[in-house]
């Protein structure tokens, strides 16, 4: 895939196509984010936002195109390759989807064990770093139905940063909370993405939070992503 040496891209994507059930549901997809970009995405309800995501992390089928994520070509990715592509990719969802039989701690414990890590000392180090980041660290050994919605997002982020990822996925992370809680949430990803030089995408309806946090913004109408930039 040509692209511009100057610049590193943690997506670059061209001439995508998508499918659902009923046809073509995205089209002509071209988007470049770099690496420690934070970028809005944006559109109506089926628009195609959560499929397009999906295909970032090789959970969505794509028709055609040239699509690098990552430093992976999603058009030759091999099976075997896959773990290792969404170990630099977080994904955060609108429900934080928190394994509700272990506490705040093992569920990232979990993460870290699945995803190859062993030493002890190195797995407490590492969730208790990415707890302090996400203002947590004093809630390790609560369960997560003892939290507030937006502690568990706090925590679902968390997840999404254990393993040190290149790139954060978001899917309407703010879309079951009120607008105070929405905001510390959107502020904390913002703090991430400059602290800790991870780009991010995400997708929102928060047109409130969009304004106060002004960022790009990418918006996925008509069958494709239409970029202003």
């Amino acid at each position: 895939m040509s692209e511009d040496n100057t610049k590193e891209y943690i997506i670059n994507i061209q001439d995508m196509t998508i499918s659902h059930d009923d046809g073509v549901l995205l089209s002509n997809v071209n988007l470049k984010l770099e690496a420690g970009e934070f970028a809005y995405l944006i559109g109506k309800s089926g628009a195609g936002k959560t499929s397009f995501l999906r295909t970032l992390y090789n959970d969505y089928p794509i028709d055609e195109g040239e699509v690098e994520v990552c430093g992976f070509d999603l058009m030759t990715i091999k099976n075997r390759q896959v773990p290792s592509l969404r170990r630099k990719i977080g994904i955060v969802f609108q429900n934080a989807r928190l394994l509700a039989d272990r506490n705040v701690y093992d569920n990232l414990y979990f993460v870290l064990r699945a995803t190859g890590w062993k030493n002890k000392a190195e797995i407490d180090e590492r969730i208790m770093e990415t707890l302090e980041m996400v203002k947590m660290a004093d809630r390790a050994t609560a369960n997560p139905l003892k939290l507030s919605e937006g502690e568990r997002q706090r925590i679902g982020i968390a997840r999404a940063l254990i393993n040190k990822p290149d790139l954060i996925v978001a899917d309407e992370p703010t879309g079951n909370l009120d607008p105070m809680t929405s905001s510390e949430i959107m502020g904390l990803l913002h703090e991430i993405n400059k602290t800790q030089n991870t780009a991010m995408l995400i997708s929102t309806h928060d047109f409130m939070m969009i304004d106060k946090y002004q960022s790009r913004v990418v918006v996925c109408e008509n069958g494709t992503l239409v970029d202003p930039q």
